[in-house]
């Protein structure tokens, strides 16, 4: 189902961030048309009152540049995180651009920045990422089983795109990371290798919001991820397979 696009104006676009590491966070859209079963941003819809299931509606900040530019040039210099409730680069963005705005203002201010999202779509801005001075890209790959995929992210793009932007990215010079988050049923062998040629360091987090999804884990005959321990094992494989690249459990 093709989302429901709002075009919205936003009181503030540059908020200070709860994440251990970054001081902002930037997010251009509210809601995420990926539509992932176990996205933890739903809560979202309480501030918003929207009532369309998570997935099938999109808010576009469109003041967002223009917004920004105005609070960078109140704001002390610290690392902003573009995005952390949404993915900055879904679809919607092809139309709107607001990310690739944003992304040119915090250039103009010189602001660190760290780009998170499952998109491939983020290669298009790579003339202007290749500008920043101090710049991180992550990809989110939380399985190498594109058919795990179609479960849990129907509507985001395939393993293999986001693989091919991460070696894109990476062979341009830019730092780069995965976010294994959830880590999703896998091959940890299979995921690891495909990832250690084009990554600087992996970020491990576990299905933490496991009620939103065990249905399909039962369905899918998929009981054992839901295994603590199991899943453990799992990451301790990864970490071995990734031995001389950083690794971080979240």
């Amino acid at each position: 189902m093709t989302p429901i696009i709002k075009e919205v104006l936003a009181k503030s676009i540059l908020s200070r961030s709860g994440i251990e590491g970054i001081s902002y966070t930037v997010n251009p859209y509210t809601g995420c048309s990926h539509g992932c079963l176990y996205c933890y941003a739903t809560f979202m819809k309480k501030y918003t009152g929207h009532v369309e299931p998570w997935g099938e509606f999109v808010d576009a900040k469109i003041n967002a540049p223009l917004l920004l530019e105005k609070q960078l040039r109140r704001a002390a210099r610290g690392n902003v995180i573009v995005s952390s409730v949404t993915d900055p680069y879904q679809h919607t963005e092809t139309k709107y651009g607001l990310t690739r705005a944003c992304l040119v203002t915090l250039l103009k201010h010189d602001f660190p920045v760290q780009i998170l999202t499952k998109s491939p779509l983020v290669v298009r801005d790579m003339d202007v990422i290749c500008q920043f001075s101090d710049i991180e890209v992550g990809l989110t790959l939380t399985t190498d089983d594109d058919r795990i995929r179609q479960i849990f992210e129907p509507k985001a793009p395939s393993i293999d795109e986001r693989l091919h932007a991460l070696r894109t990215i990476h062979e341009r010079g830019i730092r780069t990371y995965a976010f294994i988050g959830p880590a999703l049923p896998m091959s940890p062998a299979t995921l690891a290798d495909k990832l250690a040629p084009h990554v600087d360091r992996v970020l491990i987090d576990r299905m933490n919001y496991a009620s939103k999804t065990k249905g399909m884990y039962r369905v899918h005959q998929l009981g054992q991820w839901l295994d603590p321990d199991y899943v453990g094992c799992v990451i301790e494989e990864i970490m071995k397979r990734l031995d001389g690249i950083p690794v971080e459990v979240c």
